[in-house]
């Protein structure tokens, strides 16, 4: 008489492949007890962001304070000395006066001096001749090209503010009404203080880098050890696996958030214009891509090694130098314009800088959350066929 064979395995089969929320949860509390004795993973998560803001907010500058500038004052007129008096009142310039313009063409030539103004001799009669004939000559250092430009910008300021001057005094003088005054006024950032854009987008960056260098290194460290495999024998469903992996580097990324955004508003002093909730529901939708792309690498390489040097090239290059953190999109070459569409980080620093600046202005917050959570549900589509593949192999 034979014995029975086995039962079917089917209906447990079929049972280990539906969501389990307890499965989830012990996947969850194995990542996170890993995540905590990992202090290489606190270390990019907490230390590296303050670095990175501490440098991107007294390193980092595109303000212009203190430029040294000759002026060469070849005249000895009231007027020559009032032009100069305006030059040397100002804040972007550090001024050498002297008489004669061969003393600062050295200067100039050896790098001691970004540029100089040539007030000359005839200065009152081109102020006669109305606005036939310039009145100063301004000579900028070329080999640096962003600053020559603001050089040049900010001392025909200089120039058009003082005759501005000179007119409304000449116009108080022969008439008793006064004239109409022109004063400019900038929303959102009205000290013109260029940290205020930088460390909102450093913020960005930051994320970046703990969502997709993290977790492509986490994971690609389980592949790496075959520990992944082991995880995969188990009744967990691929869905439980990653969200096992990737909810508490969540969690993470937004405790790194709160934290760099208390070091921004006591620290830097950047104003948080907009609410709490605008601010953590971007980061938690900008985690999404972020984590997704780490994913994504991290089933592609299944080496610790070559997923960071991906999650660099991808993640944080793409970040840095195609977000609009520093370079304007608008000014970059139309092909290079389109392929900042495809990066997260783009939205999320144009979305920061509205919440901190601006407020919660949310026809353009909308806009970037619906275009970062389009990005993120290809990159987690993507690696979860990609680990499907695996899975099946």
């Amino acid at each position: 008489m034979s014995s029975p064979g086995p039962e079917p395995a089917g209906p447990l089969a079929a049972q280990s492949r539906v969501f389990s929320v307890r499965r989830l949860a012990a996947l969850v509390r194995k990542e996170s007890l890993q995540l905590v004795r990992d202090p290489s993973t606190i270390l990019i998560a907490f230390v590296l962001p303050a670095v990175l803001l501490f440098l991107f907010g007294y390193a980092v500058s595109l303000d212009i304070r203190g430029v040294r500038l000759g002026v060469v004052l070849e005249s000895d007129g009231a007027p020559a000395q009032s032009l100069a008096a305006a030059f040397a009142g100002t804040r972007y310039f550090r001024i050498t006066t002297v008489h004669d313009r061969r003393a600062v063409a050295d200067q100039l030539v050896s790098g001691a001096l970004r540029g100089y103004v040539v007030i000359p001799q005839d200065l009152e009669q081109r102020l006669a001749a109305g606005g036939s004939r310039p009145l100063v000559q301004i000579v900028t250092d070329g080999s640096q090209p962003n600053t020559a430009n603001f050089v040049a910008n900010y001392a025909r300021g200089v120039v058009s503010g003082w005759r501005a001057q000179q007119a409304d005094d000449a116009v108080s003088a022969a008439a008793a009404t006064p004239s109409i005054a022109l004063v400019p006024r900038f929303w959102f950032n009205p000290e013109i203080d260029s940290r205020r854009a930088l460390i909102p987008g450093a913020i960005a960056v930051v994320m970046t880098i703990i969502g997709t260098l993290l977790t492509a290194l986490v994971v690609a460290r389980e592949w790496e050890r075959g520990t992944m495999e082991a995880i995969m024998s188990t009744p967990a469903t691929v869905a439980e696996i990653l969200l096992g992996k990737l909810l508490p580097y969540f969690a993470l990324g937004l405790a790194a958030m709160v934290c760099s955004t208390l070091l921004a508003l006591f620290v830097f002093g950047v104003p948080l214009r907009g609410s709490w909730f605008a601010l953590l529901l971007l980061s938690s939708v900008f985690l999404v891509p972020a984590l997704g792309q780490g994913l994504l690498i991290s089933a592609l390489a299944r080496n610790q090694f070559v997923a960071a040097q991906i999650a660099l090239i991808t993640g944080f290059l793409p970040a840095f130098l195609l977000s609009g953190f520093i370079y304007e999109i608008a000014s970059m070459p139309w092909p290079i314009r389109w392929l900042t569409c495809v990066v997260p980080a783009r939205y999320f620093v144009t979305a920061l800088q509205t919440v901190f600046l601006a407020g919660d202005v949310w026809p353009l917050l909308l806009r970037d959350l619906a275009a970062m959570l389009a990005i993120g549900a290809v990159f987690f589509l993507i690696a979860l066929r990609r680990t499907r593949k695996s899975l099946d192999l």
